[in-house]
């Protein structure tokens, strides 16, 4: 069990938690939201100790096992990755050290009592399931991305991102009854990111996580808590869900005040007009407190004031030439080649992702185009009138940390003033005297929309990101994602996000540990299935190959035409009775729909658990419609290729 009691924290005249009460469900995947600042951390932070509360008090069962990813990485790590990773099972670790104790004293000194320490140390470690440990923290650091060859180097080796990842497998090795995690997914590749979802989704404690990876949010959480404004509200289901209630919520709540606004209007009249009257004095006395009271309900159920996010308009994009960056047998890297043979030709308004794993060049090749490392072979040309802004990872590639915000937005551009400035700064949520703090002392999130701001000001027809989103709120990624949705240009970005890149993307590129890269027109899915079909590397699910989902001609090795026909013949007639059978289905889906809909509209307004349940239905619905709909178009093209195929041969009918 774990529960909050009346928790109170407050940082100077802000109240961060206000009379906070709730009781964690068990075996929940718990997600809590808010806006940036409104004490998400700091919630996480006292439920585990690293921060102690106002009032109030924090309930917890015996021998509960909390698990939480710290902010810093283990100072004093083991000699190896793996024998860190192990040392993160505390009961386990200690149960090792006591056996090995035990044993080495038995080389010394042979006695039925160390043979009893020994062999009592011993069961209780394989009891505790100590001999397939190493297996499973191997399995681990797989998932998170960790090649064979890291496993057994030193952490100190590593870098800071990779450092947090370790302790991410640490905690999970560690297998709490109750799993705290801040942010779990900053430090990681899409593949891995996919790996530690399903991990999270197979796990079998309580999971409370903050995120601002929309996708995560809402394949992950069963019941959402939103913090803001110190209260704390618990919402059955995931992300999309709670918004789902809180407009409901908002709309009751607006119907409500709308009412009693009107009353109040008739009691004012009533009041303006008998007054004066020494007759009606008493009931007007009346009226008047009635007035009152309900000025007071109708302040209760006034909107709170809305969470602060920044505004995005990006100028148009100039004009520029049809082919906008073409890259030719490219090889990057410092001193020895990450990835070798890169071609991409990218045309006017494409807006292509980068994906792949962590540590193959994925940044070094943003980095190569944007001219902030030199090519190891090969050519990057941008085409005529093509102006580049490049947004880096790390701020301090392009923000001079020395410097104040407004100096580094003013030396953007020399004909940007200070007014100018200081007003497209404010849209950024930087406001009064912020404008004069240091770089250096602003927060992750700070430093990112500065580094934002700079990179937009630049009036370019090509941006080139990497990872926009990182250290941004939920909020301001969808601000981010509307100003690049509305933006002319044509864009090359790497993130992990995939909402933002399901939002964005026109094309996949991808790139794989062996140096291979790969173009694909679409989305995520777009990219799943044509890799399937052409046989190559699936990096969203371990990089394993998967046969084609469609036999193809291409993937047939006959000299027999005649026979060739008549399979291909066979396909499309198989295909054809598919999208007859997924026409029907979707037409009986799409009736179902509009029955749903009709109830819904006709419903009692106040009816809330109604409303939910039909809302629910609608949506589950509405995705097995999606579904259908994405398997007829799959169809539909291998029945295109079919027809191709067999009109080549002249054998249509």
């Amino acid at each position: 069990m774990l529960a909050l009691e009346n928790l109170q924290k407050s940082f100077g005249s802000r109240i961060v938690l206000d009379h906070i009460n709730y009781r964690f469900p068990d075996g929940e995947k718990v997600a809590l939201v808010g806006a940036n600042g409104a004490g998400k951390t700091t919630l996480l932070n006292i439920l585990t100790g690293l921060e102690s509360a106002d009032a109030g008090r924090i309930v917890t069962s015996q021998n509960l096992k909390l698990g939480y990813l710290p902010q810093e990485p283990e100072a004093n790590p083991k000699d190896t990755v793996l024998a860190d990773c192990l040392a993160g099972h505390r009961e386990i670790y200690e149960l090792k050290l006591r056996m090995e104790a035990a044993l080495e004293a038995l080389q010394t000194e042979s006695s039925e009592e160390l043979v009893a320490r020994y062999e009592k140390a011993e069961s209780q470690f394989s009891q505790a399931g100590g001999y397939s440990l190493e297996a499973k923290a191997s399995g681990i650091l797989h998932g998170l991305g960790f090649r064979p060859e890291q496993i057994h180097q030193s952490p100190k080796a590593l870098s800071g991102g990779w450092r947090m990842r370790l302790e991410l497998a640490k905690v999970f090795l560690n297998e709490p009854d109750v799993l705290v995690l801040d942010e779990p997914t900053n430090h990681l590749d899409l593949p891995s990111l996919i790996w530690v979802e399903r991990y999270l989704q197979s796990f079998r404690g309580t999971l409370l996580f903050v995120s601002h990876d929309r996708a995560l949010l809402n394949r992950l959480a069963t019941v959402t808590l939103h913090l803001s404004h110190g209260i704390l509200k618990a919402y059955r289901g995931n992300f999309d869900a709670l918004l789902e209630q809180r407009e409901m919520e908002e709309s009751q709540m607006e119907s409500r005040r709308q009412n009693l606004e009107r009353q109040r209007e008739q009691l004012e009249t009533f009041v303006e007009r008998f007054g004066a009257k020494a007759s009606k004095a008493r009931q007007a006395q009346s009226k008047m407190k009635q007035i009152a009271k309900l000025r007071s309900l109708e302040n209760e159920l006034d909107p709170t004031a809305a969470e602060q996010t920044f505004h995005l308009q990006l100028p148009p994009a100039p004009s520029c030439g049809r082919d906008v960056l073409t890259v030719k047998n490219l090889n990057i890297g410092y001193t020895k080649p990450l990835a070798t043979n890169i071609n991409l030709l990218m045309e006017r308004g494409a807006r292509v992702a980068i994906i792949g794993s962590n540590g193959i060049g994925k940044s070094t090749f943003l980095k190569t185009i944007a001219g902030q490392i030199p090519t190891l072979g090969g050519e990057v040309q941008t085409g005529h009138q093509v102006r580049m802004a490049y947004f880096a990872q790390n701020h301090g590639e392009i923000l001079d940390l020395n410097k104040t915000v407004l100096e580094n937005v003013l030396s953007t551009r020399a004909d940007l003033g200070d007014k100018e400035a200081r007003q497209i700064l404010g849209s950024f949520l930087f406001s009064g005297d912020d404008v004069f703090k240091p770089v250096k002392v602003l927060s992750g999130g700070e430093k990112a929309r500065v580094a934002l701001c700079r990179s937009l000001l630049l009036q370019s027809n090509l941006l080139v990101l990497d990872e926009p989103t990182n250290h941004l709120d939920m909020s301001s990624v969808e601000v981010l994602i509307e100003g690049l949705e509305a933006y002319t240009g044509t864009l090359l970005f790497v993130s992990h996000d995939r909402t933002f890149i399901e939002a964005l993307a026109t094309h996949i590129f991808v790139m794989l540990p062996d140096g291979r890269s790969a173009l694909f027109h679409g989305k995520l899915e777009d990219y799943k299935r044509l890799a399937a079909q052409q046989g190559f590397p699936d990096v969203l699910d371990g990089g394993e190959t998967k046969a084609p989902q469609t036999k193809m001609v291409e993937s047939r090795e006959t000299n027999n035409d005649f026979e060739l026909a008549k399979q291909l013949k066979r396909d499309r007639s198989r295909l054809q009775k598919s999208m007859e059978k997924l026409d029907a289905d979707q037409h009986k889906l799409r009736h179902g729909l509009a029955q749903l809909e009709k109830k819904l509209a006709d419903l009692d307004p106040n009816d809330y658990v109604k409303a939910t349940e039909l809302n629910r239905t609608l949506q589950e619905e509405t995705g097995r419609l999606e579904k259908l709909e994405e398997e007829w178009l799959e169809a539909a093209e291998g029945l295109e290729q079919v027809e191709k195929q067999l009109g080549a041969m002249g054998r249509l009918n």
